[in-house]
């Protein structure tokens, strides 16, 4: 008996070491790759699309082959828009979920949260939001704007006769490190054009901030004072209330135009665009721009949108960070293969110079020592249907200027990736 019972314990124990091999061999044939994004709170408006554009990426290189012989392995997690928890899922998304890399983060304020788990890991972050600059991580690669790619070439739009030689700012954003910066660099910025401080405007809003009564009448206000613009750096879910206001008080694009920084296509699905037509929003890319690489990404994505059965498949939209999402993980697998590794060291090195073309029409490069792309820069303005008339662009990509002329001190500084602590 005893014999018979050691044999059959001898059995199930070779059959779970074996169980347990096969899963490690399984484990092992797959790349895990980390999103991170808020899928609840205030900002799963605009990050929940992301997500599900990091999906349809995947799917996409999977179907192909994957990378370097494996299939890519999504791991999702939702930081739900709480910037603290942004760190605690970085962290484990590295040390327990064992990544590769990780795509994600919108605000700032999030990849400021993250940034130093990255940097003492060593991990990898594509972040596909524009931003205010003044940063360059080695542990960070940058596919959205710099303050050069959409903010100061906005303004300068406005101020030019075609885009209605605004005289006056009213800044407008909500109350976090991104719109103060990009504020700070925008008023010196217009010092060094002329505008007095009498003609600048900042107002600021809380997160989930709803209730923009006051503060349109005060725009109202403020622009009897000469030609106005309104440039927003408003994020999240707060930017439809703040675009109903307008229509309530009729506060129309031809009387004080709103040239937004955080609003695409995906923001103005649940608003009724028709009260704001002609208003304007500054990307590197638009959903309607027409060649054939953005059709086949925007048919592909309304395709995978009905396929998944995802909220409101039937209007899907394709826009800016989207496509930054898209080809950062392009981008990012393309290094993978040059370099034949998915090491950290290995990646970054494989990363520089790399090129992608991309559905905006144009081929981007990932800057060989800054790790921003070069993009083109686009001004759209409001249709009736939600969508953008692109009313300006530059003739090619734009090298980023992470560290911005317009803030002091800034010349002195490395146009090379260091650690920030």
């Amino acid at each position: 008996m005893k014999r018979r019972s050691l044999i059959k314990a001898f059995t199930l124990s070779a059959s779970i070491a074996a169980m347990g091999m096969a899963w490690t061999v399984q484990a092992a044939e797959t790349i895990k790759v980390g999103i991170l994004h808020s899928l609840s709170g205030t900002m799963a408006i605009s990050e929940t699309s992301l997500k599900d554009m990091a999906l349809m990426t995947i799917d996409e290189i999977n179907a192909k082959g994957g990378v370097n012989g494996k299939q890519l392995e999504a791991v999702v997690v939702d930081p739900a828009s709480n910037w603290p928890l942004f760190a605690e899922k970085g962290r484990q998304l590295l040390t327990q979920d064992k990544v590769a890399v990780v795509f994600g983060c919108w605000t700032s304020v999030s990849r400021k949260s993250v940034l130093p788990v990255f940097e003492e890991l060593n991990g990898l972050l594509f972040y596909p939001v524009q931003y205010e600059g003044e940063e360059m991580s080695p542990n960070v690669f940058y596919t959205g704007a710099a303050p050069n790619q959409q903010a100061i070439p906005a303004v300068e739009y406005l101020m030019s006769e075609e885009g209605g030689s605004a005289k006056r700012y009213f800044l407008l954003g909500t109350d976090y490190v991104y719109p103060r910066t990009t504020n700070k660099i925008l008023r010196s910025f217009l010092h060094s054009k002329g505008v007095a401080d009498k003609d600048i405007e900042e107002v600021y809003t809380p997160f989930g901030h709803s209730d923009y009564q006051t503060i349109v009448a005060n725009i109202k206000k403020f622009s009897a004072g000469g030609k106005t613009a309104v440039i927003s750096t408003v994020n999240g879910d707060s930017n439809v209330p703040f675009y109903k206001e307008l229509a309530n008080q009729g506060l129309k694009a031809t009387d004080v135009p709103v040239v937004a920084f955080s609003v695409g296509e995906e923001e103005l699905r649940g608003i009724d665009t028709k009260p704001l037509v002609g208003n304007l929003a500054a990307w590197n890319y638009f959903e309607s721009v027409d060649n054939p690489a953005n059709k086949k990404f925007v048919d592909s994505w309304k395709a995978y949108a009905k396929a998944k059965n995802l909220p409101g498949a039937d209007k899907a939209v394709t826009n800016d960070p989207m496509e930054a999402t898209y080809v950062g993980i392009h981008m990012w697998a393309q290094a993978v293969e040059k370099a034949k590794s998915t090491d950290v060291d290995k990646v970054r090195e494989a990363l520089a110079g790399q090129t992608f073309d991309a559905p905006s029409g144009y081929t981007l490069t990932m800057d060989k020592t800054n790790h921003h792309l070069h993009k083109p820069v686009m001004i759209g303005e409001i249709q009736d249907d939600g969508q953008f008339n692109v009313v300006w662009q530059t003739e090619g990509p734009i090298r980023a200027q992470p560290w911005s002329p317009f803030i002091e001190g800034n010349d002195k500084k490395p146009d090379y990736a260091v650690k920030s602590n």
